[in-house]
């Protein structure tokens, strides 16, 4: 089967170059690498003629429009059976199209994701947010873990959808965030098939720092109830928890100084979560890491659901008036 490898980039041509090097490590090569430069002005030309020989790519410019509309833009020029949609931070393990292959001839569908790991070369930092993206106590499973509490939504930092299907759907919309959520919606609301590849997992290597990450989550946050107000049945208990973990935590916080076992809960939770990345990572120190992590993922969403619900719920703001600053230009 021949699959197009879309990638949207702006301003990353070093993220770029490691995960052009994990195609060309790929055990199964029949694919092509398309490329969508979304109005960088630290541009990735060089980095994919470089990789020319050792892999079938296509560059393409575009003004800056989000990667949404990067992603549409690269579809147009897509050869393949199969789109998969990779974000320039991803590594991929040489087995990732195996994985794929084998997925697709025991059982078909129209589209499908994968989960995410940490690779054992990131940094303590990227190792933490990396767990709290993806652990059951965090984010409840959703991202593709073994046990979880909804269920699950191809996202478009691994993502595979037949090309026809793709067509017929329009690509992803216009929302700035939670585009790819909107995406799995419609596909599944038109009927086709979707599911979860658990050996098609990607390394996703997030180069942020703690105040960039509450940025990223308290933005799908926001999306969230954007999704809500498209999708009302979209909006599942699993997302309430994170906007219940921060007006409890405010409240704790406030109360401790009548009455300091207020915080117990929050001390608890804090063990529950360092024990549980010490022993996954393996290391004290991105346990440490990780309840800062965890901590700042769910307030972080949690605080952008509920002024998301305060402006567009409550004061009856649309979705691009409400949150200008935050999602457009």
């Amino acid at each position: 089967m021949f699959y197009s490898v879309v990638i949207p980039v702006y301003n990353r041509p070093n993220e770029v170059d490691e995960l052009l090097q994990s195609l060309a490590r790929q055990e199964y090569k029949n694919f092509e690498a398309i490329i969508v430069e979304d109005g960088s002005t630290v541009p990735c030309k060089e980095v994919a003629e470089r990789h020319a020989g050792a892999l079938d790519i296509h560059y393409y410019v575009q003004p800056n429009a989000g990667p949404g509309q990067a992603r549409n833009y690269g579809a147009v020029h897509a050869k393949g059976e199969y789109i998969i949609i990779l974000d320039s931070d991803c590594l991929l393990p040489p087995s990732y199209f195996s994985a794929i292959e084998d997925e697709l001839r025991n059982e078909p569908c129209d589209a499908f994701g994968g989960p995410d790991r940490a690779h054992s070369s990131f940094t303590p930092m990227q190792k933490a947010i990396n767990y709290a993206m993806t652990s059951f106590f965090t984010t409840g499973g959703i991202r593709g873990g073994k046990h979880k509490m909804d269920r699950f939504y191809p996202r478009s930092f691994n993502m595979g959808i037949r090309t026809e299907v793709y067509r017929v759907l329009g690509g992803f919309s216009s929302m700035r965030f939670g585009e790819d959520i909107d995406f799995s919606i419609r596909i599944l609301q038109a009927g086709y098939s979707c599911r979860l590849f658990p050996q098609a997992w990607v390394y996703h290597k997030r180069r942020a720092n703690l105040r960039q990450f509450f940025k990223q989550v308290h933005n799908s946050g926001i999306a969230r109830i954007n999704l809500y107000k498209r999708y009302p049945s979209s909006l599942k208990a699993v997302h309430l928890l994170p906007a219940l973990f921060t007006a409890g935590s405010i409240l704790l916080v406030a109360a401790s100084p009548l009455c300091p076992w207020t915080l117990m809960p929050l001390l608890a939770f804090a063990f529950l979560i360092f024990a549980d990345a010490t022993r996954k990572e393996r290391n004290a120190r991105t346990g440490i890491l990780a309840v800062a992590a965890a901590f700042c993922q769910l307030a972080g969403y949690g605080s952008g659901f509920i002024r998301a619900w305060w402006q567009r719920i409550v004061r009856g703001k649309d979705e691009f008036n409400a949150f200008n600053k935050n999602f457009y230009k």
